[in-house]
């Protein structure tokens, strides 16, 4: 790379947790960062989850170089002990650590597309020698480029949430009942919103912590007044096993833990019906409103007022088409990652840190990090990405001892069965209290029907 070239900025793509800790360990580096975020506000995918409380502590969500940049302003951290919602992480911590950045945060910039200056994809010629070009727009379409020494894609995978097709794609029906069916974890202290799941049966597809959240969040609005008739069927694509509801107190994140507990005890106290082995084919609309799921065996579930889909994100590679990624070809994350990372072996403590060998590619200085470089893995955590960004910005500082050094330890998560990716029975009941997470023993929920093993 010329001198020319590392005088241009290292562009960071999201001014969310991962992207602005990025900015702030560049510039502890001395080198400068320019973020461009699609939204309005600092964190804008965070706030459009504000209403749901996040089961990692304060002291696990600050950057320690954000927290360092912060503290000449006055910043207050919040107790460390304590539990943010989504909005309170926005509001507390990702917006002030954006105003300490100033201009080198750009809002209503959405980026297009990034290559090599005068290098697609298939030219080799001096190519690590050119600076990125990045295209993008502004909210009212008007299109802008720069140049850069490196780029560090932190636009996460909010934008892109998986469908409820067993398949990986829509089920059949999906689209056209597109007014029954939400990606998102409702936010029922929305009055409009309370009243569409009030009093109905509502299908939650999914088995992770989003999943738990709904489920929790319907049987409260079940015990409320206004809330009476409210039914949740909860929908997993294998079998219920010791790992289902998580961790449990095993967990040593103790919020996520009570998240499976609390899903558990919706089943248990009869506000959840609980199905399992079932791979969403169809989604029939009947003539009086009502929605049918159909599985990929062929069962007919009963008809539901609702569709909850939490069935995971996908990142969406479609703006970096011209850069040469080396992405696995099933969690579409890094190559060196993914084995690190694989939801059919590791969802506790085995997911190690890593940082700039496991998220390099052959395109040189490009970097996907945060919940972005998990692909389709469910298994992220915002220190994880912290850790990313620490290596990659001593990296780029030439400081390669640093960039090797591995500085956190993660918590267990007590989820030792996978993300569902699996189907095989004996997998889902690995774990016999011992391990790598010491889940609780198997759990009888009456309300379940038979498993055959599936997933």
């Amino acid at each position: 790379m010329s001198e020319t070239t590392t005088e241009l900025p290292v562009v960071v793509i999201g001014a969310g947790p991962a992207g602005l800790a990025a900015a702030a360990h560049l510039l502890d580096r001395d080198i400068t960062p320019l973020v461009l975020e699609a939204g309005p506000l600092a964190g804008a995918a965070v706030r459009e989850w504000a209403h749901v409380r996040l089961f990692s502590r304060w002291g696990e969500l600050v950057d320690p170089a954000a927290e360092k940049l912060l503290a000449p302003t006055g910043w207050t951290k919040p107790a460390e002990d304590t539990y943010p919602s989504g909005g309170d992480w926005a509001e507390r911590y990702l917006q002030p650590l954006a105003d300490v950045l100033g201009e080198r945060v750009r809002y209503g910039a959405r980026v297009t597309g990034v290559s090599r200056t005068g290098r697609d994809r298939i030219v080799d010629a001096d190519r690590d020698t050119q600076p990125f070009v990045v295209h993008y727009e502004n909210a009212d379409g008007h299109e802008h480029r720069l140049f850069a020494r490196a780029v560090i894609d932190a636009s996460g995978t909010w934008s892109t949430p998986s469908p409820a097709g067993g398949s990986g794609l829509a089920a059949l029906g999906e689209k056209t009942a597109a007014d029954h069916m939400t990606y998102r974890v409702p936010d029922l202290k929305d009055p409009a919103v309370r009243a569409r799941y009030a009093g109905k049966r509502t299908a939650v597809i999914g088995s992770g912590a989003s999943a738990f959240t709904a489920l929790a969040y319907l049987a409260d609005l079940a015990k409320s007044d206004d809330g009476q008739g409210t039914h949740a069927t909860w929908i997993l694509r294998r079998g219920i096993s010791g790992s289902t509801f998580g961790g449990g107190e095993a967990d040593q994140l103790p919020a996520r833990g009570a998240l499976g507990l609390a899903a558990k005890a919706a089943v248990d106290s009869g506000y959840a019906d609980a199905v399992t082995g079932f791979r969403t084919d169809t989604v029939e609309r009947t003539e009086d409103g009502h929605v049918i799921l159909i599985g990929e065996d062929g069962r007919r579930l009963d008809p539901v007022d609702e569709v909850i889909v939490l069935t995971g994100f996908r990142p969406d590679l479609s703006f970096l088409g011209e850069l040469r990624l080396g992405l696995d070809e099933r969690l579409q994350a890094p190559t060196a990652l993914a084995p690190l990372i694989d939801p059919n072996q590791h969802s506790c403590g085995t997911v190690y840190p890593h940082g700039v060998n496991e998220l390099s590619h052959p395109e040189q200085d490009v970097y996907l990090v945060g919940m972005k470089s998990y692909g389709r893995a469910p298994t992220f955590l915002a220190m994880t990405g912290y850790e990313q960004v620490r290596s990659i910005a001593a990296h780029l500082a030439g400081d390669q001892e640093a960039a090797d050094r591995v500085e956190l330890t993660l918590p267990e998560t007590g989820v030792c069965g996978g993300a569902g990716l699996f189907d095989e029975p004996e997998a889902s009941e690995q774990n016999d209290g011992g391990g790598c997470c010491a889940a609780p023993a198997t759990l009888t929920i009456g309300a379940a029907p038979a498993s055959s093993g599936g997933c």
